[in-house]
């Protein structure tokens, strides 16, 4: 399973989301700090999630980090977060 199927696969999981998207912008940092050779090293997700509302900015970054859990956050050098409110 690649990294981006392994980030959507256990956001659905643990978050339902009503949207996500997670898109792989590796390419884009292609010779900068933490890319390697196959990408999948820098990511975007953008999610709209019930569970999420009411929490502040960094509560919902929290939330979305422990969905991924500790050892696929290791594998991924950048991830921007989109979280709508």
């Amino acid at each position: 399973m690649s990294v981006a199927q392994e980030i959507r696969s256990r956001i659905e999981a643990r978050l339902a989301p009503e949207r996500l998207e997670v898109i792989d912008e590796s390419e884009r940092h292609r010779g900068h700090a933490g890319w390697r050779e196959g990408g999948e090293t820098h990511f975007r997700v953008r999610i709209a999630a019930p569970g999420l509302a009411g929490l502040s900015r960094i509560e919902r970054h929290r939330a979305v980090h422990r969905a991924l859990g500790p050892d696929l956050v290791a594998r991924i050098h950048a991830l921007a977060l989109e979280i709508a409110a």
